[in-house]
C-alpha cells in the first residue's frame, strides 16, 4: 500500500532535514533526575546520542537546555488531543500547540512525538492514554488535525538550522481492549495518505496490539510483526521506542488467564509500564523491524525509561548501545540537516459537518461503553469474548485505580478530608463515579494532578460540605507545592 500524494512528498522534504539522531533516551527531566542520570551515563561510557523530553513547564525545559549544554534533544508533547473532532475549533487547543511550538524552539527540537491517542474524550478526562477509534472517519481526523498542528508549528518559524519540527504521530498501547473496524496499519496509511507526518513506532506498544487484538491465538508472534510491517507505513518511520512491560498493580492479585486455544501458550496481562523492565522479547521484535527493508527513513532509537530507577536505565542503556550500536553507523553520519525554510503546506482537507457529528456520536459511544453504561456493541466493537472479559478488568479495575492512585494517591493528598470521610463511612470509590458522573469541556490546558485536585474539592462539597473548607485548605497547599516542584528557579528566585 503506497502513502498518498502530495502528502508522502511534503514528509520526505522534511524528513531529509533530520540529521540522523542515533541512540537515545526518552525521558521526564524530575524521575529521575536528568543531570544525574546522564552524569551515570557518562561514567559507565554509555553516553545517549539524544535525549526526548516530555512536557514539562517552559521555565524547567529552558533550565534543562542550559544544564544538558550540546546535547541534542527532542520534544515528547502532550494534550494536543488530535483524535477528537473539532478540537482544532478550540482556543485551548491553540494554546496548547502554541506551548508545544515555544518548547519545540526552547530545546531545538527537530520533531515533536504526540501520542496518537488522548486522555479527553467527549467531556471527560482520563488519567492514561486511550487508543482511538479505529475507523476510517477516525483516521480522517487525526490526519485533519495533525495538519492543523504542523501548520501552526510553520508559522511559529524555523528552528536555529534552519529546519522546521516535524510532526510525529506514535501507534499507542493498548490496554486490555481495542475499537474499531480498521486494521490498525490501515488506519495509519488513511493518515499518512493525507498528512506529511511521521511515525513513532513503539515496540512495547506493538506487543499489546498482539495480546488484546487476539492476534496471539491466531498466530506466533514473529508472523504476527511480520504481518503487521508488512501492511503498516513504515517508511513514515521516524523513530522507535522500546520500553518496559509489566501487569498492573489494579489487577494483579485478582487476574485469571484466559485463552480459546490449548496450542497457545498463555500470555501475561502485560501493558505499558515504562518503570519497568524490558523483557527480552520486545528485543527480539526490534531486531526484525530493524530488519525490514522498508524502514528507511529512521532517525532515532530510543529507551522510554521516565520513572525507572537510574540504576537500571544505565544498565539496560549499556546492554542496549552494545546490542544496536551499528545500526546507525551502517546508515552514515548526516550531522547537518537541510535548510527548510520554505515548506509547501499539505493541503487542508474537510468533512462534512454530519460527518463530524457522527464521529462525535462514535466517541460518545465509546466512552459510554468504558465506563459501563452501555454494551461493547456495534460497529466499532470487537465481539471477541476474551477481549470483552479484559474491558471489564480496564472498567472496574484499572480505571478506578486511574483516579484514586494514577499522579497522586487521593488518601495521602488529602489526608484530613479522607479521615473525615472514613469517619462518616464516606468511600473514596464515590469519587470515581463522581469522576464520570458528567461530561464538563476543558477550562485550562490538560493537567491530571492538579484536575484531580479541583474535582476532589467539587466531590466534598457535594458528600460532606461542612468538610469543604479542610480540603480547600488541603488543595492549596497541594497546588503551592506543585509549582514549587515544577518550577525550582522560579522559587529559588523568589526567595
Amino acid at each position: 500500500m503506497d502513502c498518498g500524494e502530495p502528502a508522502h512528498r511534503e514528509f520526505l522534504r522534511r524528513v531529509e532535514a533530520i540529521p540522523l539522531h542515533g541512540l537515545g533516551l526518552s525521558v521526564d527531566i524530575y524521575s529521575p533526575d536528568l543531570p544525574s542520570l546522564r552524569r551515570s551515563l557518562l561514567e559507565r561510557q554509555v553516553p545517549p546520542a539524544y535525549f526526548e523530553i516530555f512536557r514539562n513547564t517552559t521555565r524547567a525545559l529552558v533550565s534543562t537546555r542550559n544544564e544538558i549544554g550540546d546535547a541534542r534533544l527532542t520534544y515528547h508533547g502532550e494534550g494536543l488531543w488530535i483524535t477528537q473532532p473539532r478540537v482544532t475549533e478550540s482556543w485551548l487547543f491553540r494554546q496548547a500547540v502554541g506551548e508545544a511550538g515555544e518548547h519545540l524552539h526552547v530545546l531545538q527540537s527537530a520533531w515533536l512525538n504526540h501520542e496518537c491517542a488522548a486522555k479527553f474524550f467527549a467531556g471527560h478526562c482520563f488519567g492514561t492514554y486511550l487508543p482511538p477509534l479505529y475507523t476510517r472517519g477516525s483516521a480522517e481526523v487525526v490526519a485533519e488535525n495533525t495538519t492543523a498542528v504542523q501548520r501552526q508549528l510553520d508559522q511559529q518559524g524555523c528552528l536555529q538550522d534552519g529546519s522546521r519540527p516535524l510532526v510525529l504521530l506514535e501507534m499507542p498501547p493498548l490496554t486490555y481492549f481495542v475499537a474499531g473496524t480498521l486494521p490498525i496499519p490501515t488506519f495509519f496509511h488513511v493518515i499518512c495518505n493525507q498528512s506529511a507526518c511521521g511515525l513513532v513506532l513503539d515496540i512495547g506498544h506493538l506487543w499489546t496490539v498482539y495480546r488484546y487484538t487476539g492476534a496471539c491465538r491466531a498466530m506466533t508472534l514473529p508472523r504476527f510483526v511480520e504481518t503487521f510491517l508488512d501492511d503498516f507505513p513504515l517508511e513514515r518511520v521516524v523513530e522507535i521506542h522500546v520500553a518496559g512491560l509489566d501487569i498492573h498493580e489494579s489487577i494483579r492479585a485478582c487476574l485469571t488467564q484466559e485463552i480459546t486455544r490449548t496450542d497457545v501458550p498463555a500470555l501475561p496481562a502485560w501493558t505499558d509500564a515504562h518503570a519497568a523492565p524490558i523483557p527480552p522479547v520486545l528485543l527480539e521484535m526490534l531486531d526484525q523491524v530493524l530488519s525490514h527493508p522498508r524502514l528507511i527513513n529512521l532517525r532515532g532509537l530510543a529507551l522510554e525509561v521516565d520513572t525507572k530507577p537510574p540504576d537500571l536505565i544505565v544498565e539496560e542503556f549499556a546492554v542496549f548501545a552494545r546490542r544496536y550500536a551499528s545500526v546507525f553507523h551502517q546508515k552514515g553520519d548526516c550531522e547537518k540537516p537541510r535548510p527548510l525554510c520554505e515548506v509547501n503546506a499539505v493541503p487542508e482537507s474537510k468533512r462534512s459537518a454530519s460527518t463530524e457529528a457522527t464521529i462525535e456520536e462514535a466517541y460518545e459511544r465509546y466512552v459510554q461503553v468504558l465506563l459501563g453504561k452501555a454494551e461493547p456493541r456495534g460497529l466499532e466493537w470487537n465481539q471477541d469474548p476474551v477481549g470483552t472479559h479484559e474491558l471489564e478488568l480496564y472498567r472496574s479495575l484499572y480505571l478506578p485505580y486511574e483516579i484514586l492512585h494514577w499522579s497522586g494517591e487521593v488518601e495521602d493528598m488529602f489526608v484530613g478530608s479522607c479521615r473525615r470521610l472514613r469517619e462518616r463511612g464516606i468511600a473514596l470509590e464515590g469519587f470515581v463515579a463522581f469522576w464520570f458522573r458528567n461530561s464538563q469541556p476543558l477550562a485550562d490546558l490538560y493537567d491530571f494532578f492538579l484536575l484531580k485536585v479541583d474535582r476532589f474539592v467539587a466531590f466534598i462539597h457535594e458528600v460532606a460540605p461542612d468538610v469543604e473548607e479542610l480540603a480547600a485548605a488541603e488543595a492549596e497547599g497541594l497546588r503551592q507545592a506543585y509549582r514549587i516542584a515544577n518550577e525550582p528557579s522560579q522559587t529559588l528566585q523568589s526567595s
